[in-house]
């Protein structure tokens, strides 16, 4: 079975760093896209950054030049360096990973890790 571990995340004050990581457990062998997702109170959850296998890394206008994500597929892994965080950063940040392989299956849909909570004070 597929799972999104987070670990990272917490309580800054604006202008401080803050790093987020998610390890993919289990059989796996190949993710095709793995990265990250927020979503602020009274909003929808929207995307943050996407490491695409083979392909540049997207980010969101909001936190371009100040974020910062990267991959370690030997660990299944993904991160996320916040730098210069701003209060409208403030969310409760999601893992997420799809084109799953296994050894016995493929998983194209998105798989979400529990979501690590952000919170950043003025």
């Amino acid at each position: 079975q597929v799972q999104l571990v987070e670990s990272g995340g917490g309580s800054v004050h604006a202008g401080e760093s803050l790093r987020l990581s998610c390890v993919v457990s289990g059989n796996v062998y190949r993710i095709l896209v793995m990265g990250w997702y927020r979503q602020a109170p009274g909003k929808e959850r929207e995307l943050v950054a996407e490491a695409r296998t083979g392909s540049t890394i997207q980010y969101a206008e909001a936190v371009e030049g100040r974020f910062i994500c990267s991959r370690d597929n030997a660990k299944k892994a993904v991160y996320l360096q916040m730098n210069s965080l701003k209060p409208e950063d403030t969310a409760v940040y999601y893992c997420n990973a799809r084109g799953i392989a296994t050894e016995t299956s493929y998983y194209g849909s998105d798989h979400w890790g529990k979501g690590a909570l952000v919170t950043v004070s003025s």
